[in-house]
């Protein structure tokens, strides 16, 4: 019987220096790791959506800096964030670790040394059996295993079958799901009723997102259904 290979810890390096995200990216890749990497702040959330093991954030990027970007994702990301830096105050160390960081680590840095800290934070976490996957989409965050949705830090309230309708069409962005379809995952398929008041969630679901100042996520594909835009 063929042996089952260990999953690779994936490691997310966020910064706006291709150089440095390249280097960092091929030397974790050399010692088994996967590495993917973002230049901004939009990318980084986005990459954040794949779940990595722990991140690598550069604090002075054009923009959001880091020390931000981390308050914005910590809520949602259980993983170790370490923060890279030229910087070296104090205050700067203390705010780093005041916005969710969980390590500091000043350049120019050792590989050897940067890979030990990166294999120490993993051998402690034990976070990530807990985690749950998130989407982030402009200020609109959806938080699959609480099974809430943010915007801009304000919890939206959706009732359960609203959620589940959200959770339904944004983690299938693109597809199209008739109503009776979208009755069938969210209701069940021996549940007494019609699909008619998918339709009437769906305007629910569209004036909670407008009270918020969220945009319209979900299209009317007419004749056809609804659809999650991105």
């Amino acid at each position: 019987m063929e042996k089952k290979l260990p999953k690779k810890k994936k490691i997310l390096i966020i910064d706006d220096e291709q150089d440095i995200t390249e280097m960092l990216s091929s030397f974790f890749q050399s010692r088994g790791y996967e590495a993917i990497t973002a230049g901004s702040a939009s990318q980084a959330l986005r990459q954040v959506e794949t779940r990595p093991d722990l991140i690598l954030l550069d604090i002075n990027m054009p923009g959001e800096d880091g020390f931000s970007l981390c308050g914005k994702i910590r809520d949602f990301i259980n993983c170790p964030i370490l923060f890279l830096t030229a910087r070296v105050e104090d205050a700067d160390k203390v705010r780093a670790f005041l916005a969710g960081g969980d390590d500091y680590i000043v350049k120019p840095f050792s590989l050897l040394e940067l890979e030990a800290r990166v294999a120490a934070h993993l051998r402690r976490e034990q976070r990530n059996a807990a985690s749950s996957l998130v989407k982030f989409t402009d200020s609109l965050v959806i938080d699959y295993g609480r099974r809430k949705v943010f915007s801009s830090g304000r919890e939206l309230p959706l009732a359960k079958k609203d959620f589940a309708i959200v959770s339904l069409l944004s983690q299938n962005p693109r597809q199209v799901f008739d109503r009776e379809r979208i009755y069938e995952r969210v209701w069940g398929y021996d549940a007494e009723g019609s699909s008619t008041v998918v339709a009437e969630h769906i305007r629910k679901i569209r004036s909670v997102f407008e009270e918020y100042g969220c945009k319209d996520y979900i299209e009317t594909i007419w004749g056809v259904g609804y659809t999650w835009k991105e």
